[in-house]
């Protein structure tokens, strides 16, 4: 038997006291249940909120910065673009850059320097200026005896290092730092993959920007090119960066070359280790 409390303990609760104190049960449920609504909705954007991190972090880390490689073109799908995007990207012919010192060959003269060493038992005791190599960039000419890595730098590398990497049978993509950066992007994400998720002949291709403001005019790309496609003994310039005709340039002229085509070099050391 219901009571009230201070009251006559014998008093029956009367309908109107029974009645209120259903609605005051029904109030407490009802605030019991918003409650639980209110907590199961905040859970849930948490969670979503948790989800949608944990998907931007994956797209971020996939190879290449910021794509994933299904996103990315094929060799194929280049390499039929590669015609009309080297035009449309204003390449000039793939030149045949002559040795280091105006020599002829190997055999021309006692001063060849072209594979040579910089170093005390070298006749270049320290690394010549820029503006003594045949071209600019460089192709070939006194270096660093360490090459370079392969790989997407974000800062100028030591250039005496990448040379000796041409010798080897790398190849190098110098742009200019003002080119437009979704252009570069397309540059770094493509070559910047692991060999294991797409094997694009990375492995032999440096990517760079060519800024050597201490190298005077030659320590930048020649007026009005953005992108340098460097070989050994081989230079092709364009007045914009373009992906296709980069993997055009080093599918051919890296050892080993890539999509099965044919070496068109003449690298002294194709294949060594960098």
């Amino acid at each position: 038997m219901s009571t009230q409390s201070g009251g006559d303990p014998n008093r029956r609760t009367t309908k109107a006291e029974k009645k209120e104190q259903a609605r005051i049960e029904r109030e407490r449920i009802q605030q019991q249940m918003h409650s639980r609504r209110r907590n199961r909705t905040i859970g849930i954007v948490i969670v979503a909120t948790a989800v949608a991190a944990i998907v931007a972090v994956v797209v971020i880390l996939q190879p290449g910065g910021g794509g994933s490689a299904s996103a990315q073109p094929t060799a194929d799908e280049l390499l039929a673009q590669a015609p009309g995007a080297a035009t449309a990207a204003g390449c000039d012919a793939v030149q045949d850059v002559g040795y280091y010192g105006g020599v002829s060959g190997p055999t021309d003269s006692p001063d060849y320097g072209d594979q040579s060493h910089v170093g005390p038992n070298s006749n270049f005791t320290t690394m010549p200026p820029l503006s003594t190599y045949p071209s600019i960039p460089p192709t070939s000419g006194p270096h660093n005896a360490t090459p370079l890595a392969a790989g997407v730098y974000d800062t100028p590398p030591p250039i005496d290092q990448a040379i000796h990497s041409l010798e080897h049978g790398g190849t190098i993509l110098w742009y200019s730092p003002d080119a437009p950066a979704a252009q570069v992007q397309a540059l770094t994400d493509f070559y910047g993959r692991r060999v294991s998720d797409a094997a694009v002949g990375q492995d032999r291709v440096i990517v760079a920007p060519y800024d050597y403001p201490d190298q005077g005019a030659a320590g930048s790309l020649p007026a009005g090119k953005q992108m340098a496609l460097v070989a050994w003994h081989r230079l092709q310039l364009c007045d914009q960066v373009n992906l296709a005709a980069a993997f055009d340039f080093t599918s051919q002229y890296s050892v080993p070359t890539a999509a099965d085509r044919e070496y068109v070099g003449e690298a002294p050391e194709p294949g060594a280790s960098m």
